[in-house]
């Protein structure tokens, strides 16, 4: 059904990439779109992460970035990032799909009419006004439900609960600069142990686990930002897969697609 359809993905997250890679698998062509510096943090799950690299392979997907549109194949082979954060490019490419998976808790200007159809995961937006279909992301009960009529649970800047660890669990940056790692993602630490350092500002863990995320050390980072995010269950292939959360999220976005006429 979707064998020669495209997909635009605006994101490349880990959120975005569990969606990139249940469209890629069914048999569309994937492209993400994404900033010149993204904030992933769980980088080794996120296709954001070949714009830093080139390249990317998550599990049996590899994603690689295009510098022009024109290198763009019409193929499922692989996942191409392009760097496009106003998205520009949807006009010109016309998808049969468009997901907004930018998780910016608003929306940055995806609407309806962009695709034949446009679905947004998480809060900012509003179904049927905004977008066709919403995705729920908040852990719980409705993660992954699909909303045609309303929108998803606001965002309450507090993380999931993990083995009983919240706000614990997330590393911020002292202060404005740029992140050198001390550790690497997958690497096991303790608390009170420094993960990274700001600007010489250390940045300790306030828990045991394992480094599943942390900023790329190219990105100018603010005092607060989020940088870093450590893992209480200390399972270190966990760092190299896609999530539950991501997978249910993806689930839903293949069921609005089921669900619709395109």
């Amino acid at each position: 059904m979707a064998r020669g359809k495209l997909a635009i993905v605006r994101g490349g997250g880990d959120l975005a990439t569990g969606i990139i890679y249940r469209l890629w698998k069914v048999g569309y062509s994937v492209l993400s779109l994404e900033t010149e510096r993204p904030l992933a943090i769980r980088r080794t799950v996120s296709v954001a992460s070949a714009v830093f690299d080139g390249s990317i392979v998550i599990e049996d997907m590899e994603a690689v970035r295009i510098d022009s549109l024109s290198d763009l194949p019409r193929d499922r082979e692989k996942v191409y990032v392009y760097v496009d954060p106003a998205g520009k490019s949807i006009a010109a490419l016309k998808p049969d799909l468009l997901v907004d998976a930018i998780m910016a808790k608003k929306n940055l200007g995806t609407r309806k009419g962009m695709a034949p159809l446009v679905i947004a995961i998480g809060p900012g937006f509003s179904a049927p006004e905004d977008v066709d279909a919403v995705i729920e992301t908040k852990r719980g009960h409705y993660l992954g439900r699909v909303i045609r009529k309303g929108s998803a649970i606001p965002n309450t800047g507090i993380p999931g609960i993990i083995k009983g660890y919240s706000v614990e669990r997330v590393l911020r940056s002292p202060c404005d600069g740029y992140v050198v790692p001390l550790k690497s993602i997958g690497d096991t630490v303790m608390p009170e142990e420094a993960v990274a350092c700001v600007e010489g500002v250390p940045v300790f863990s306030q828990i045991e686990g394992i480094v599943r995320g942390l900023i790329h050390p190219s990105v100018r980072v603010t005092k607060g930002l989020k940088i870093g995010d450590i893992d209480p269950r200390g399972e270190r292939e966990h760092c190299f897969s896609i999530t539950d959360k991501a997978l249910a999220i993806a689930g839903g976005v293949l069921e609005a697609i089921m669900s619709s006429e395109i």
